[in-house]
């Protein structure tokens, strides 16, 4: 089945600036007891989001009506850190966001995201300081991230420039996995084969 391309993302931010927000906060392990990604997005930041007796927090930004369907998260340094567990970032996507904006990103919480079509959009502090305030003081301002020319365009016309991999970019857009990634080049890998068979013929019989 094709996927469409994702080459850009627009929409409300909400802004959630915790510096190390570890995999475990994001999706608590009581919500791991599942063999599949289906509501996942109850489970998002549900200690943030909800008190002891199950009631929504009134002071937490995804209780609030006004960042109601946000596609875009602002959040603060190492976000991601912690476990590897890949339910942080699906109930990231089923609780309706697309993309993360943080001064930096957790090594193996990246890897996950991106090999899920979560994009994540590392800028300097003070370019997400920035997009934190205007969030904050301009709910329904809207961001809009360009995948191909990697920007992020804020509501007041500012244009923030962000690093990309070339293959992570394109498994974004494309929206593949990395085995799609090694099929792609499926043609090339045969080509190798063949060639390292007639160098080595001897290797071809082990």
């Amino acid at each position: 089945m094709l996927t469409k391309k994702l080459t850009d993302i627009d929409g409300i931010a909400a802004p959630l600036p915790i510096e190390n927000l570890d995999t475990d906060q994001i999706m608590p392990k009581q919500f791991l007891r599942i063999i599949d990604k289906a509501g996942l997005s109850e489970g998002l930041l549900y200690d943030l989001r909800f008190d002891a007796e199950g009631e929504p927090r009134p002071d937490c930004v995804l209780n609030q009506a006004a960042y109601r369907g946000a596609r875009i998260l602002i959040g603060g340094s190492n976000f991601g850190c912690g476990s590897s567990r890949e339910h942080a970032v699906w109930g990231l996507q089923q609780f309706g966001f697309d993309a993360v904006i943080a001064p930096s990103f957790a090594e193996i919480f990246y890897s996950n995201a991106m090999n899920n079509r979560l994009l994540l959009v590392q800028l300097e502090r003070e370019a997400v300081d920035i997009l934190l305030h205007d969030a904050t003081a301009q709910p329904d301002a809207r961001l809009h991230i360009d995948i191909e020319q990697q920007t992020v365009t804020a509501a007041t016309g500012r244009v923030f420039t962000f690093p990309l991999g070339a293959r992570h970019k394109q498994m974004v857009i494309e929206g593949m996995d990395t085995i799609d990634l090694t099929l792609a080049s499926l043609h090339d890998i045969e080509a190798f084969e063949r060639a390292h068979f007639q160098r080595h013929s001897w290797a071809a019989v082990l």
